[in-house]
This record gives C-alpha cells, structure tokens and sequence, in this order.
C-alpha cells in the first residue's frame, strides 16, 4: 500500500478559492444518490404533502453533503494518484494549498451528521454507516479503494443502496418493506459494474500507485464484460422479481429499457476504455430510469394476491 503520510502537499502559497473547493467537491458526482434518495422517496408510497423538509433535507444529505464528503476524502488521500491521472486537480495542482483538502473533508463531515441528526434516527445512522465507508473507501489503514472489488462494493452500496433505504425509512418512519430493500440492494450489486467503468480513466496512475483497480486487475477488456454482466444480472433479477410480485408493466417497461442497454453495451465492448463516458451518459440513464420505474411499483402497494 502507498504511504500519503510520506507524500509532499501543496505549499500554502495562496488561499483557496470558492470554486476550487466547489471542484473539490465534485458536484456531478451528486446526482446518483441524490436521485436513489428520490426513487426511495417515492418506493415509500408516503405523500410529499408535509413531508418537503424531509424530501429536500435529504436530497442535501446524499449529494452536496454526504457524497461531496466522500470526494473531498478521496481527492485528499488519492492527490498523489492525481498527480498522474489528473495534475489539474484542485490539491495537486496546489491551487488548494497545504491540507485545506483535509480539513473541507472534516468540516463536510461534521455539516452531514448535523443535518442527518436533524433528519431523525434513521438519517443519522445511515450517515453515520456512509461517511464510515466514505472515509475507509479512500484513507489508511483499510484504503478500500485498493482493492476494486471490496471499494468497488462500497461505493455502489453508497451511492444507491443506502439513500434509496434511508429515503424509504425516513418519510415511513419505519423499516422498510422487504421487497423495498431487496430492490435497493439489487440496484446497489448493479452499481458497481458503473463504479468499474468510472475506473478506466484512471488505469496508468492506478497500476503506477499500486491500486488494484478492476481495469488493473482483469485488465481493461475483462474488466469491461464483468461491469456490463453486473450491471445486466441485477436488473433482469429485478425484472423477474416484480412479474412475480404483480407488477408485469413495471416489469415489461425495465425490460425494454435493458434491451436498449444490451445494444449499447455491444459499443462498448468494443472500445471500452474509450467508450466508458459515452455510455455513463447512454446505458446508465437507463439503468437509473428503471431504479424510478421499480420505486413507482413499490409505491403502487404490493397486490393483495402476493
């Protein structure tokens, strides 16, 4: 594992500026748990009348709080790995001087368990559990992040198991139903073929630094195949899961939606370092279309029948 203790930072030659922390904070990394946050919201089958401060309190939790967090914790213990990958980050580059990264990090941390707190109980553990992760993902000793599998698994639980779950609980004020979670934690087992693919930018500075990334550790062509199966299996399980449970449209409408994917996977794999953003843009708003598709069942109530 690389030492970051034994790396040099930024010299603390100018302050930061607004935007450069904003860039640290990486704001369109928000978007997945902010609209799992929104599918869970909507799975509950609780109406939004008086339950706003809820909606919009927990959108902030999971994009510009919760996972702007985990980018600020990442870019601080990964600023050697951008120095290769990407130079013109705000710490590498130094236009974020000395360790303002950390402490933006710390401060980010402290803002979330304070909103989370004013959430309720099911908010507050559940932002516990995801900054722990958050933290572990990128910073010694655990550094999940080095192994593609294990950091991988963290972050698509992240990014759309844990706000899909913790929406669901917060606006029922109870557990979830069981069906509820299995469809969070299906969409979340799909996610990490996506976190795969957001990986093959990376793949020079990753094998330099040690990081055993899956592009690194399959190589870029495997690694391509397993996040399209990834992605595919837990969908066509969720497809097969709502026929049974009395929800054949629902059901139909995922599945055109992953036949459309299929195609373009076939693009992908053909060039799939090249072509990874293209179908970020393409397959995967599909695949968040039918996270939506599936809370909208959830919120139709399970059939009597069931």
């Amino acid at each position: 594992m690389t030492r970051t203790d034994a790396l040099p930072t930024p010299a603390a030659n100018a302050a930061p500026s607004p935007r450069a922390v904003l860039e640290l904070l990486k704001p369109i990394t928000w978007f997945p748990p902010m609209w799992a946050f929104a599918c869970g919201a909507v799975s509950s089958g609780a109406s939004a009348s008086g339950h706003w401060w809820l909606i919009i309190g927990g959108v902030l939790l999971s994009g510009p709080l919760v996972c702007a967090t985990s980018q600020a914790v990442n870019d601080w213990f990964d600023r050697h790995v951008d120095a290769i990958n990407e130079p013109n980050r705000p710490i590498p580059s130094g236009r974020l001087p000395g360790r303002t990264g950390l402490y933006v990090a710390i401060a980010w941390t402290g803002m979330s368990l304070l909103l989370a707190a004013l959430l309720g109980i099911w908010a507050f553990w559940a932002a516990v559990f995801g900054l722990a992760l958050a933290w572990a993902y990128s910073a010694p000793p655990l550094r999940l992040k080095q192994n593609g599998w294990w950091g991988n698994a963290a972050c698509a639980l992240c990014y759309e198991g844990l706000p899909w779950f913790t929406a669901a609980a917060i606006m029922a004020g109870a557990q979830p139903d069981w069906h509820n979670i299995v469809l969070a934690l299906l969409y979340a087992t799909g996610a990490h073929g996506i976190m795969t693919l957001n990986d093959f930018k990376s793949v020079e500075g990753d094998t330099r630094m040690g990081i055993n990334s899956l592009p690194v550790l399959l190589g870029v062509e495997r690694a391509g195949k397993f996040a399209c199966i990834s992605m595919a299996v837990p969908q066509a399980v969720v497809i097969a899961l709502l026929a049974v449970w009395g929800f054949p449209w629902h059901a139909a409408g995922i599945g055109m939606l992953l036949v459309v994917q299929f195609f373009l996977m076939a693009r992908l794999l053909k060039r799939p370092r090249e072509l990874a953003p293209w179908y970020n843009g393409t397959g995967i708003t599909l695949y968040v279309l039918g996270m939506l598709i599936s809370a909208f069942a959830m919120q139709a109530g399970m059939p009597t029948a069931s």
